[in-house]
């Protein structure tokens, strides 16, 4: 070993110790030996020390600035129990700006577990690992080991409570309105509203829970306004169409219909409030119901309805014009849309009358129609037929009704209909009474002989060659329309009648022509002659008959009782006739071309005479 030149290199004298053991040894052993009772010693120490604690917690362990040095643990859950005290007595105050309500921590849900708490105090220094148990410990003694607690949050409960709250704090937003209850105008006044928001008020009750501070805790509240809107000048306007009936007046007072009354309460059953919002303004508007209102107007229509009527007309063969023997009427009618607008218009303006709006309708003949412009031109055809024998008031009736055709004009296509232009057939009308067929007997009824009229037009419309669309015969051969014109029988002219009873039966013909068709009448005592003013398309009708078949004689006689007759009384009202079927044939050609081929067939009943007797007569 080389010496090191800062060493004192001066001699030193040694000497030997009488000893077994170098001194160095010596010291080592010493140090060793007392290391060693010193372990022991502070073996003995920890061992009383664990002893001592065995069972509780270690001196310097604490919950929540709370003491539990050397506490075991049921000592420790009364000690925290004891002082824990933030939920039972810590103080929340939930206000929503006017009201305020003081609630625990545990009321909304707070709580500790004193339980969990103190095993982890005690858990402290008790670990698997020695060192880690023993450097705890110290720390505890030496400055302390604070444990927080778990705290433990039901927010259901806080939901309840903020929950029942909101139904204290909450009001209904309410909008301003109208309604109409019968004629009742109600007005709803606006109102604000307000709702509390409770996942946001939870919000707010969170972090004095967390930090367990009491304090004020502010209800999140929604303020919601309602919308401005002025109702007031709806529901004036309501109230006075209400106030009174709504009188509709006929556009023609004269005309002996109307006025019409629409009471309060139908009114306003026609009446709505209708709410519209633009671009975020509302309005209340009052409507009426107008497909109401036109139902309710249609049905006034019919009685107002004038239909336009042709002029009659007869044709002057010398001028060869047309001359007016009735004059035209001019057709009105009922406008229903500008009457519903009109109707309308005053109700929505607060009248209480309106005036219904009429329109006018030519007819297709006026006045001044031209006979060649209606193409009325010549005589196309003619027909007359015989009554001899008839009595005055059967000739009054055919003179009567052949009236109510004379200048009558059918139009181009157009269906003639004697039940269209026929008088009603009474007394007043100057019809007489006169022998008719009804059912199974000829009796007396007012209008006897109208189907003379018939028949004749009939055989016009037959022989013209226009279209025949509703023809019935008569149930028995009625000889007056087989008369020649000097009164004899003509077997050729069965088949050939027609008869008519309005409404149930029609006669009907077709003027399948492009002109106007101009009728004239012109009874006598004896006969009745009926003629056809319009423009030949040159038709020809070839006709012909089967004449009387399948005769059958008639049955016995039929009496009938008549309490106005005295008794030994009798007196014949029917004539026994054979029945027979007849068959007439027609062929129309225009310009040589057919145009038309029809049969007429009749089978008449073989009719029994009849008699009427006074009451106790004998019968023969």
């Amino acid at each position: 070993m080389v010496p090191n030149v800062n060493e004192d290199t001066t001699p030193v004298r040694v000497e030997k110790r009488n000893t077994r053991y170098p001194l160095r040894l010596q010291i080592v052993f010493a140090v060793g030996l007392g290391l060693l009772l010193a372990a022991f010693s502070l073996v003995g120490v920890i061992g009383k020390f664990e002893n001592d604690y065995s069972d509780k917690i270690y001196p310097g362990v604490s919950v929540a600035g709370v003491d539990l040095s050397g506490q075991t643990l049921g000592q420790a859950v009364v000690t925290l129990n004891a002082n824990l005290t933030y939920g039972r007595f810590g103080q929340l105050h939930l206000t929503n700006g006017q009201n305020e309500w003081v609630y625990t921590p545990e009321a909304l849900g707070f709580s500790y577990n004193p339980v969990e708490a103190a095993n982890l105090a005690y858990a402290i220094g008790r670990g698997e690992d020695t060192l880690v148990n023993l450097g705890e410990q110290l720390k505890a003694r030496n400055v302390g080991i604070d444990i927080i607690p778990a705290i433990i949050y039901d927010q259901a409960k806080a939901y309840e409570v903020v929950q029942e709250l909101a139904q204290k704090t909450n009001i209904a937003l309410i909008e301003p309105s109208i309604t109409l209850n019968q004629t009742e105008v109600n007005v709803v006044a606006g109102q604000s509203g307000r709702t509390v928001d409770i996942m946001a008020t939870l919000r707010n009750i969170e972090p004095f829970l967390l930090l367990q501070k009491s304090g004020n805790v502010p209800m999140v509240i929604i303020e919601q306004s309602p919308v401005t809107v002025k109702v007031e000048d709806t529901a004036r306007l309501a109230e006075n169409i209400l106030s009174q009936a709504f009188t509709i007046h006929p556009a023609d007072p004269g005309a002996g219909q109307g006025p019409w009354t629409i009471e309060p309460r139908d009114l306003a059953s026609l009446l709505t409030i209708e709410q519209k919002d633009d671009q975020g303004n509302r309005t209340y508007t009052l409507s009426v119901n107008r497909p109401a209102l036109t139902t309710y107007i249609s049905s006034i229509a019919p009685g107002l309805q004038v239909d336009p009527v042709n002029a009659r007309m007869i044709f002057n063969h010398d001028t060869r014009q047309l001359e007016v023997i009735a004059n035209a009427v001019v057709g009105k009618s009922l406008d229903i849309d500008l009457s519903v607008d009109s109707v309308l218009q005053k109700i929505q303006g607060g009248e209480h009358a309106a005036t219904l709006v009429m329109q006018t309708m030519d007819p297709p003949v006026k006045d001044d129609s031209q006979a060649a412009d209606l193409g009325i031109t010549e005589l196309v055809a003619e027909s007359t037929s015989y009554y001899y024998g008839s009595d005055s008031a059967r000739v009054q009736n055919i003179r009567t009704s052949a009236a109510s055709f004379h200048g009558v004009m059918v139009g181009p296509g157009e269906v003639f209909s004697m039940a269209e232009y026929l008088t009603d057939i009474s007394l007043d009308n100057g019809y007489a009474e006169a022998p008719i067929i009804v059912g199974d007997q000829t009796v007396d009824g007012v209008g006897g002989g109208i189907c003379q009229v018939s028949t004749t037009v009939f055989r016009t419309a037959f022989f013209a060659g226009f279209p025949i669309v509703e023809r019935h015969p008569h149930a028995y051969r009625v000889y007056y329309y087989e008369q020649r014109s000097d009164g004899l029988i003509d077997n050729a002219l069965a088949g050939l009648d027609a008869t008519v009873y309005v409404p149930l039966v029609d006669f009907k013909f077709r003027n399948d022509t492009p002109y106007w068709l101009l009728m004239e009448t012109y009874p006598t005592e004896t006969s009745l002659t009926w003629k056809f003013y319009s423009t030949s398309d040159g038709r020809e009708v070839d006709w012909w008959t089967t004449g009387i078949t399948n005769v059958t004689t008639p049955p016995d006689p039929v009496y009938r009782e008549d309490p106005t007759l005295a008794t030994g009384e009798i007196r014949q009202t029917d004539w026994a006739v054979n029945g027979a079927s007849v068959e007439v044939y027609r062929t129309v050609r225009v310009n040589g071309e057919v145009t038309l081929q029809d049969t007429i067939r009749t089978n008449y009943v073989a009719w029994p005479a009849g008699y009427r007797y006074g009451p106790g007569t004998d019968i023969p």
